[in-house]
């Protein structure tokens, strides 16, 4: 099969890998529909992490085409949709709510969904099926599902987005713009987007922003003030995963508002002075996307929701490392990788 490889920062390249088979009695094998690159695929790509040849790729939907013997939730078959977390969706964990933290995990980016099949653990508990073979209009929005929407729709519970709340979204990138869709979703009455982009403001607003803030900084906490009478929002998302995009969401929240933190933190420290006398809840991590799943696959079914919009470029597998460098320069907010 065809399958995508980080050799080193800014090298992609696509290559022959082995077709993959079942390991364990709980997998299954997938072949995609599509996939796509992620925001955090782009801190290896700038050599913020360290990679090396490394498959990517933990975004995916498609049929699957095997099963183990024990797997029995799903069949051959299916249009499938899963998280970037393999998880058994049994543990306590789990039923707590919080697949990401399963105890028998295994992260998807491990195994590599920027490929032609892949194996997916714990098959039961990771992947949900469709009611049917979906629309071909409908794989976008369905892929969002298993990372970005996901975790923008984790980052707006957690700031307890919902009805009479104001929210404020710090980064306006995929999952930015999808906490600005969820909060919508949940019944939030504002929601400001600080971005600076046009193309990524007008989609902000179509789904849902009230207002636009272009500051960053102390300065975007000053006019989210002066939004808010002076005392911020209630409700604040950060997806950037930086020292300066954190700060500014705790500091754009009210004393006892929420900050629900989904971006990949990269050295981020909070002091802890000014956590104390912020009176802020914080709450946040690595999504468990597959808690929302059922619910977010109903949403665009029914075609209530189409979070398929913030894919702005659609490439065929075989031009991923154009899509990664289309990311990079910030060309593209996310890239679809199709087969």
């Amino acid at each position: 099969m065809r399958g995508v490889v980080m050799h080193s920062a800014g090298d992609v390249r696509v290559e022959e890998r082995d077709d993959p088979k079942i390991i364990e009695p709980t997998d299954a094998i997938i072949r995609l529909t599509a996939s796509c690159i992620c925001g955090s695929d782009l801190w290896p790509y700038r050599g913020v992490e360290p990679v090396d040849h490394q498959v990517m790729g933990h975004e995916y939907v498609g049929v699957v085409e095997e099963i183990g013997p024990e797997v029995q939730s799903i069949k051959v078959g299916d249009f499938v949709v899963g998280s970037f977390w393999a998880s058994d969706n049994t543990c306590e964990i789990c039923r707590a709510g919080y697949q990401a933290y399963c105890v028998h995990r295994v992260l998807m980016g491990t195994i590599g969904t920027q490929s032609e099949l892949a194996r997916i653990p714990l098959a039961d508990g990771t992947l949900v099926a469709t009611p049917g073979q979906p629309d071909a209009d409908l794989v976008p929005s369905l892929m969002a599902a298993s990372d970005v929407l996901g975790t923008g729709w984790f980052a707006a519970v957690a700031a307890e987005a919902g009805p009479g709340k104001t929210v404020a979204v710090v980064g306006d990138g995929a999952v930015g713009l999808l906490g600005i869709l969820a909060a919508k979703q949940l019944g939030a009455e504002r929601i400001i987007a600080f971005s600076r982009h046009a193309d990524r403001q007008a989609l902000a607003r179509e789904f849902g922003a009230t207002d636009i803030v272009e500051e960053r900084g102390d300065a975007g906490v000053a006019r989210v003030k002066d939004l808010t009478g002076g005392l911020g929002a209630s409700s604040v998302i950060e997806a950037v995963g930086t020292q300066e995009a954190m700060m500014q969401a705790i500091h754009s929240t009210r004393p006892g508002g929420h900050v629900g933190f989904v971006g990949v933190s990269h050295d981020v420290a909070i002091p802890g002075d000014e956590l104390f006398m912020a009176g802020v809840h914080i709450h946040g991590g690595p999504a468990p996307v597959r808690q929302y799943l059922p619910e977010l696959i109903r949403l665009i079914w029914d075609r209530t929701i189409d979070p398929g919009k913030v894919f702005d470029l659609t490439l065929p597998l075989e031009k991923a490392a154009e899509g990664y460098q289309a990311m990079h320069e910030r060309r593209a907010t996310k890239v679809l990788l199709t087969f």
